[in-house]
């Protein structure tokens, strides 16, 4: 909510505000995904596993180092949450607010989902997205956005008073805690920011509010990741749908998800190895 200003503007506001910025990172030195590689990986992978996602609900899914896997809309319209652990650590989770700033507000072919601190490595690389001709709307939306969190129980309950748990932080944690057998309270402390997978949104231009809008996602649309380590992921079907008109609740028409894991030929990748964890020394001046 923007309040109208209390304090007086300065006589030089119009100056201050002119400034021009400067982007955050120079991210020319950021080192780029060998995306030839992976083209060439993808014209031998073979599919080795798939699921279904049910919608309102979550599932994981496990990914080698090296393979590939699809999320692909089966039924309707249908927006997913994805969240990213390595396999066997998972303090190593994936870091959106990094990933954001790193990429921009909303992902696609050729971006990737960096690690948490202090490993700060790429988890998975966006190898193929067949929503990549949106782009930006009119108002600002786009689609695959690190801006959002996940729908959860508790700001539900803040908002509406009303207790819900088929939000997507409740479902990744149910199937987290599925997966590793820790308990619920446990298994919630590992759930985190997610990719929004196929939710179009962005900021609003008067207020800059945060806003969803009908996905542009239908049936046999897929986003491609390359498994950069060897991942733990789980992915929940938004009780929201194509995020069209609301979320946390079940009043919106919602559809399962697939996931597919593909296996390359090993030949294909020749040259290639997990990305090492950052080489920061961890002193931090002392």
């Amino acid at each position: 909510m923007k309040r109208t200003p209390q304090s007086q503007a300065p006589a030089d506001a119009e100056a201050r505000r002119a400034i021009k910025p400067v982007t955050v990172y120079t991210v020319e030195t950021l080192p780029a995904p060998d995306m030839a590689t992976y083209a060439a990986a993808r014209k031998t992978m073979k599919l080795t596993d798939e699921l279904i996602v049910s919608p309102r609900d979550a599932r994981t899914f496990r990914v080698p180092a090296g393979n590939f896997f699809r999320i692909v809309s089966v039924d309707g319209p249908q927006v997913g949450d994805l969240n990213l652990w390595a396999q066997d650590d998972l303090s190593e989770r994936f870091y959106s607010g990094k990933t954001r700033a790193l990429h921009g507000t909303h992902l696609s072919t050729g971006d990737q989902m960096w690690g948490s601190f202090p490993h700060l490595r790429p988890m998975a690389t966006i190898t193929y997205d067949t929503l990549d001709w949106y782009g930006f709307d009119a108002y600002g939306g786009g689609v695959h956005d690190v801006i959002g969190t996940r729908c959860d129980p508790y700001t539900n309950r803040l908002l509406s008073g009303q207790e819900y748990h088929h939000c997507c932080h409740s479902n990744l944690t149910r199937a987290l805690a599925s997966e590793t057998g820790l308990p619920l309270h446990q298994a919630e402390e590992h759930v985190h920011d997610v990719l929004n997978v196929f939710m179009c949104t962005g900021f609003t231009h008067d207020k800059h509010q945060y806003f969803m809008k009908a996905s542009p996602v239908r049936p046999g649309d897929y986003i491609e990741f390359f498994a950069e380590i060897d991942l733990l992921a789980a992915l929940s079907s938004c009780p929201g749908g194509d995020c069209s008109t609301e979320h946390s609740s079940d009043a919106a028409a919602c559809y399962p998800l697939k996931v597919e894991i593909y296996r390359p030929d090993p030949k294909a990748l020749v040259g290639w190895a997990p990305p090492e964890p950052s080489a920061y020394s961890r002193s931090h001046g002392v």
